[in-house]
């Protein structure tokens, strides 16, 4: 028989608003039970949120408090990262749980800094994740990740993907030599892009984050298109001359009915690695006024900081080798609220069933 006393703590406790969905606990807060004055409170979040738990913790404890007859309580805090609905008509990638493209109107925004460090994010935060490097002309991933060397193939002919800091990685860059132009008209290139998305074996993915190149090109339909994606996220500057890209970048995810998640905004204010003095030297609040403009959330504001760009020319993103840095944690910060806000769409009811093959 239910205890009405419990289910009233329970219902308080679903109150709570989750900063990283825009919405109240609800559901998150799965079970209570108590037993004389013990009270044991279950949580599974619908995202990775390892940096946030002992906040909720708190934040559930002082909720609790005032409550007649609670002596202690028992906070677990889980999580459940469902496969989420993708354009009409596609079927899950296997081994893939959710494809989330990172993309910008224009080139030269940081793009692919913020994809390789919003990978290593979702990772910290406890997920498993990988990253596809869909630039086929110029890919930055391999650089960025330390990347070298070939991928290996199984008997299959399936290209096992390359490890760094934790991530599943493909690109073309490790596929071809580095000084080597691609001068591939647009079929080519989305052929290759399809090829190397669907004969990767992915394995157990969370997440997979396809770095976009920018733009609105032949690649980005493919992917918008053909490509199972649960959702976007635009990366800008402040600058009115990025804004003026990421409309048209909005424009195409809604044509193509692809949720977009929310706006990244690199470079907002400049640090000064001497004095860190913080200037906004491309201007001021130009990603809160995109995000108003076309009703998205703006996910989080990313310095322009020395330490950030050497660290992936060297191969080791900042939140893989310095967790702590204020950079990293503002990332971990933006990650937590894309796949939040990523939870609360649709689950994807399709299944992809593994193929069985018969032999001798």
């Amino acid at each position: 028989m239910t205890d009405p006393y419990v289910e009233q703590l329970k219902s308080e406790l679903r109150k709570i608003e989750d900063p990283h969905t825009g919405a109240p606990l609800g559901s998150a807060v799965r079970a209570l039970a108590m037993s004389g004055g013990k009270l044991a409170v279950d949580v599974r979040l619908g995202y990775p949120a390892t940096g946030w738990r002992e906040q909720l913790e708190q934040i559930l404890r002082a909720r609790l408090a005032g409550y007649e007859g609670i002596e202690s309580v028992t906070v677990e805090i889980g999580q459940a990262i469902a496969a989420h609905a993708v354009q009409g008509g596609l079927k899950p990638l296997q081994g893939v749980k959710n494809i989330v493209a990172v993309a910008s109107g224009k080139g030269g925004v940081g793009k692919s800094t913020v994809a390789a460090n919003l990978a290593l994010a979702l990772i910290a935060e406890g997920a498993r994740v990988g990253v596809l490097d869909a630039d086929i002309y110029g890919p930055s991933q391999p650089r960025m990740l330390g990347l070298s060397g070939r991928p290996e193939t199984t008997e299959d002919k399936r290209i096992v993907p390359m490890q760094a800091h934790g991530l599943q990685a493909m690109s073309i860059g490790v596929l071809v030599d580095v000084d080597q132009a691609m001068i591939w008209r647009g079929p080519m290139a989305t052929q290759a892009l399809s090829q190397m998305l669907s004969e990767t074996l992915w394995q157990d993915l969370d997440y997979l984050i396809i770095d976009l190149p920018p733009g609105t090109g032949d690649v980005q339909l493919t992917i918008a298109q053909r490509v199972p994606v649960a959702a976007s996220i635009i990366v800008t500057t402040p600058q009115d001359v990025a804004l003026d890209d990421v409309r048209r970048a909005v424009a195409m995810f809604r044509k193509v009915k692809v949720p977009i998640l929310g706006i990244v905004e690199n470079m907002s204010t400049h640090i000064c690695s001497n004095c860190g003095h913080e200037e906004a030297i491309f201007g001021h609040g130009g990603g809160q006024r995109m995000a108003t403009e076309t009703g998205l959330p703006l996910l989080g504001r990313i310095p322009l900081e020395a330490v950030l760009g050497r660290s992936t020319d060297q191969g080791a993103p900042i939140v893989a080798t310095d967790p702590d840095h204020p950079v990293s944690i503002r990332f971990r910060d933006i990650a937590r609220s894309a796949a939040g806000r990523l939870s609360m769409q649709d689950v994807n009811t399709e299944i992809r069933m593994p193929k069985i093959t018969i032999s001798d």
